[in-house]
């Protein structure tokens, strides 16, 4: 570096309301330090002590949220709007101002930490935990510490949990997945690697310690130390796109190495999932909910846009109250008094209000609360896929024949197949975990005689009795389906003996060791996890399932059409549904019966 490595620590107050000390170092086992910024209440100055939360990403502590998303910053509250907002970040003007300090962590190697920015790796496990037990040994601090954010910011709360650092009181994971194959990169097996390309560039990269320019581009300050060259910034940087193309199965180091138990996961946790968030993070909200030994746990769901939400009035005082029980000791609705609260608060999205409008939403769906995941009175029913296109909770008497499609577009159009229910006599409630069963087989076609293998894209759609499709509010603002799932046939085979194994969820391992051939023509059975949903539809709506060999239509930047990941030799031909007597498919859905639940 053009100059050395040192300790640089800035105070400012100003006609700020708090005091802002920025690049404060965090030393680390290894030699290295992790920089933060802490925003502390005027009385830190005179002894008082407060609780913390922290938080620690690669987007850049000093990078505001007007400059990294400008759009989203506009929608903001405006009690949200301040010079030190962040994307996806507790705003600190009102996390001081309600008696608590805010420590904001620039991830090793991004911002202005020092060192290799390899995101989700091991360096992780050790540095977050580490700024944890700093944040509460410091002088203003109270000892206990809370984290609280978006996504990035969220997930990394589920890995530091279970390392149980001394003075972490409670999380609030808000949209962050859980597990790094399964939720992230590989989706039924098969990667998801358009986002990648959107993301790491833009929101890790750009940021990267060293990189120069950064504050003629208006992200955050340049480097201390001065800029690294080109040739450093390669080999101080990990592309996990790049990577994760080489890593097709959870035994790879790269995922082994990030394997976490869930059991270790014991403080208290508000998990907090949108419904609209199917490409990316509401599998990972929902499992790590389910099987973390927390005593105090609490699964909250929301809709709408993916950035908006944490910032609501409601929901900002939602996050307060819970974080005051566990960091303050002042629990004004019951979060620390156990069976005071039900634990769930569903949102049950009824009607159609557009997608992408949240005052809409606010006014079409209502809360109801719930005592456990998944509902204890949830009816499993099956839905039976016939060979002239309808799903029947009756029984089919099949002939034996198939119902064929292309795989990997071989064709401009066609490469997927619907199945609709007649017209609903009466509402239903769908809320849970969905499984869809298929016999499939893959045939050749005169461009690639012997395919080797199946990728399967699962859509449940929602259509009102007047035909029209109703769409919901995706992670990007797009409209989306109801819920999707995805599998890679390879890949099908499922652990009934792991100890996360559901009826509802199928579990796989996901090992070198588990992978399974696909034989042209041969027929397979297989189990496609669903993922987790709620909708009522209406007297007369339908629900329609897509089954298809590439993304469904409004995938957004959730595409997974990586020409290494699906070679066109080993995909491309033509993808077969089988019927026969006493040989079904069939989707396997959570029917919520009527209740005298109340809903708010």
């Amino acid at each position: 570096m053009p100059n050395k490595l040192r300790d640089i620590r800035s105070e400012y107050q100003g006609s700020s309301p708090y005091i802002v000390e920025r690049n404060v170092s965090v030393p680390l086992a290894d030699g290295g330090v992790v920089r933060c910024n802490v925003y502390m209440p005027l009385g830190a100055r005179t002894g008082c002590k407060y609780p913390v939360i922290a938080t620690y990403g690669p987007y850049g502590k000093d990078v505001h949220y007007q400059q990294f998303h400008p759009a989203s910053f506009a929608q903001v509250p405006d009690e949200q709007k301040t010079d030190d907002s962040g994307f996806e970040l507790p705003t600190p003007l009102y996390w001081t101002s309600h008696g608590y300090v805010v420590v904001r962590a620039d991830e090793i190697g991004s911002g202005q930490s020092p060192g290799i920015l390899s995101v989700f790796s091991p360096r992780m496990l050790h540095a977050f935990p580490t700024v944890i037990e700093w944040s509460s040994e410091q002088s203003w601090s109270t000892g206990k510490v809370g984290l609280l954010g978006i996504s990035y910011y969220a997930t990394t709360q589920w890995y530091a949990a279970a390392q149980s650092p001394k003075g972490l009181a409670a999380i609030v994971p808000w949209e962050g997945f859980s597990d790094l194959y399964r939720d992230f990169i590989r989706h039924g097996g098969i990667l998801n690697n358009f986002f990648f390309s959107v993301w790491f560039d833009r929101q890790v990269k750009s940021n990267q310690y060293g990189r120069s320019g950064k504050a003629g581009r208006n992200w955050g300050p340049d480097t201390i130390e001065g800029d690294l060259s080109e040739e450093e910034l390669v080999t101080t940087l990990t592309n996990i796109g790049e990577e994760a193309k080489n890593a097709p199965y959870a035994d790879h180091p790269m995922f082994a190495s990030m394997n976490i138990n869930f059991d270790d996961i014991t403080v208290p946790l508000l998990s907090v999932g949108n419904f609209g968030g199917t490409g990316l993070h509401l599998r990972g909200n929902i499992f790590a909910y389910t099987h973390s030994a927390s005593e105090f746990k609490y699964l909250r769901f929301i809709s709408g846009r993916h950035d908006l939400p944490f910032f609501l009035p409601d929901e900002v005082e939602t996050q307060r109250s819970f974080l005051d029980a566990f960091l303050k000791g002042e629990d004004r609705e019951g979060w620390s008094q156990k069976g005071k609260l039900p634990p769930v608060s569903l949102l049950l999205r009824k009607g159609n209000p557009g997608h992408n409008d949240i005052a809409a939403e606010a006014a079409s769906f209502f809360r109801r609360e719930e005592f456990e995941w998944p509902i204890a009175r949830t009816q499993y029913k099956k839905l039976y896929l016939t060979s002239d296109l309808q799903l029947s909770f009756d029984v089919p008497s099949n002939i034996t024949t198939k119902v064929t499609y292309p795989a990997l577009d071989w064709t401009t159009a066609g490469h997927s197949v619907s199945f609709s229910t007649a017209p609903f006599d009466n509402e239903i409630e769908i809320t849970g975990h969905s499984v869809l069963h298929l016999r499939v087989s893959v045939s050749g076609v005169l461009q690639n005689p012997c395919p080797a293998d199946i990728d399967i894209f699962a859509t449940l759609r929602h259509f009102t009795a007047d035909g029209e499709q109703v769409f919901y509010t995706g992670t990007t603002g797009q409209p989306v389906a109801v819920t999707v799932g995805s599998l890679r046939v390879s890949h099908r085979k499922v652990d009934t003996s792991h100890r996360y194994h559901r009826v509802w969820q199928p579990y796989r391992s996901y090992l070198s060791s588990d992978v399974q051939p696909v034989v042209l023509n041969e027929i397979y059975d297989v189990d496609i996890e669903i993922m987790p949903t709620n909708v009522v539809i209406s007297k007369g709506g339908r629900l329609v399932l897509e089954i298809g060999s590439s993304d469904p239509d409004h995938t957004d930047v959730f595409k997974h059409n990586d020409p290494q990941d699906r070679k066109q030799g080993v995909f491309g031909g033509k993808n077969n549904i089988h019927f026969a007597p006493g040989a079904h498919n069939y989707l396997t859905i959570p029917v919520i019966p009527e209740t005298d639940v109340v809903i708010v």
